[in-house]
């Protein structure tokens, strides 16, 4: 029998290697900046769980106590002393800070409503856009 002398090499050409390398490009450009965004996305999302959480805390404490903490008093009111005093009944473990680190504001009486309960943001600084902005319980 004779040897096929006609056999064809398998592979890929320098262009069409390109031209994949410029496609996944074009993608990666569309997709990677979408995914970047999802931490932060999810800091304004567990920011306004918190709030919602140390809010409905911050009722049952006016429940039990028939008044809101004074911004004195803050939200170290709603965690249990060692003194044991009347109204450090443990409604909290501890403070909580927000997902960028810093402490929750509160303020009795507040400019929104009964009171004022925000995190001023990625930035820390009051007021700001997108994720700097600040998020309070009454944009809740």
């Amino acid at each position: 029998m004779m040897k096929s002398r006609n056999t064809r090499k398998c592979g890929f050409t320098l262009m069409e290697v390109i031209v994949v390398l410029i496609i996944l490009g074009i993608m990666a450009m569309l997709v990677v900046p979408n995914i970047l965004s999802y931490p932060d996305k999810a800091r304004i999302t567990a920011t306004q769980s918190d709030i919602k959480t140390i809010s409905n805390t911050i009722e049952i404490y006016k429940l039990h106590n028939r008044h809101y903490p004074s911004s004195g008093e803050g939200l170290q009111a709603l965690v249990k002393n060692s003194d044991g005093s009347k109204n450090s009944s443990g409604y909290l473990k501890k403070v909580p800070a927000d997902p960028w680190g810093n402490p929750y504001k509160y303020s009795f009486p507040g400019s929104h409503g009964d009171y004022d309960l925000y995190s001023m943001g990625a930035d820390g600084k009051e007021g700001g856009d997108g994720d700097d902005a600040d998020i309070g319980n009454w944009q809740l």
